[in-house]
């Protein structure tokens, strides 16, 4: 039988994906059920799975037709899973946890520019701590951190010093570098720092804002408003910002280009 053109974009879709995780984290995709339709992703140094490519009957999955279709099983923030759950494309994990995983249909409805970032993500949060961004190595992470400017103006504060503390996220650590995203009315990352203390013990609780622990960011650089904007963002495949997230590399290239890291 012919292939189609909508067959050869999904099985360039799958293979996509391996090339990525083959060039990214040296992954060799794992085939445990002897099947070559079945991919695991797994960390080298602790073997967890940080991705999983499967093809199953639609109806397996809920949706109509009678066809298989390929999807992307990965680890996920849950706030951002449920946001991308009510996108065209992204269902509740199969047959994993749906608080922290969610699946991701491989059959075009998802653009695959989206798709490489959340795969960073799941690496990210399925890391151990001393494999940071990089299997076999200590290379540090770039990260995209929400500010609030109704609770914190970061204007102001860096005015008074090059250094902040601010709220601990556990996947954060010494040398990381971050972006801060300031919401509107901003819109766009204003200020690149890097953490240069973690995991200090901070109580501090004003029933909006809870903190048990912070962490220290050194100021790197500051961006006009109009450079790294939420549309800009969104070309790179940031759909959300509720909470660190790992910077897709082809924006983070895009930084290094303009000479402004």
């Amino acid at each position: 039988m012919k292939r189609t053109n909508e067959d050869q974009d999904i099985i360039s879709l799958r293979q996509d994906i391996l090339k990525f995780a083959l060039e990214r984290y040296q992954t060799e995709p794992d085939y445990p059920w002897n099947s070559q339709t079945d991919a695991v992703l797994r960390h080298k140094d602790t073997r967890k799975w940080y991705g999983l490519i499967m093809r199953l009957p639609r109806e397996r999955l809920g949706l109509s037709g009678k066809d298989c279709v390929d999807i992307l099983n990965i680890k996920c923030d849950p706030v951002l899973g449920g946001s991308l759950r009510m996108e065209e494309g992204f269902l509740p994990a199969y047959h994993m946890n749906r608080e922290t995983w969610i699946t991701i249909l491989l059959d075009g409805t998802v653009d695959r520019e989206k798709i490489f970032p959340l795969l960073e993500m799941s690496f990210d949060l399925t890391a151990s701590r001393g494999s940071k961004g990089q299997e076999g190595g200590k290379k540090s992470r770039v990260w995209i951190v929400p500010a609030n400017p109704k609770y914190y103006d970061l204007k102001r504060a860096f005015s008074q010093s090059e250094t902040i503390l601010w709220k601990q996220s556990s996947h954060i650590s010494v040398e990381d570098r971050v972006f801060l995203y300031v919401a509107a009315p901003v819109s766009a990352i204003l200020y690149q720092c890097q953490a240069v203390e973690v995991d200090i013990p901070y109580k501090y609780d004003d029933g909006k804002l809870h903190m048990s622990r912070v962490m220290k960011l050194k100021r790197l650089a500051e961006y006009a408003p109009d450079f790294l904007t939420w549309n800009k963002l969104k070309e790179y495949g940031v759909s959300a910002v509720r909470g660190p997230r790992s910077m897709p590399d082809s924006l983070l290239r895009e930084i290094e280009m303009e000479g402004l890291t």
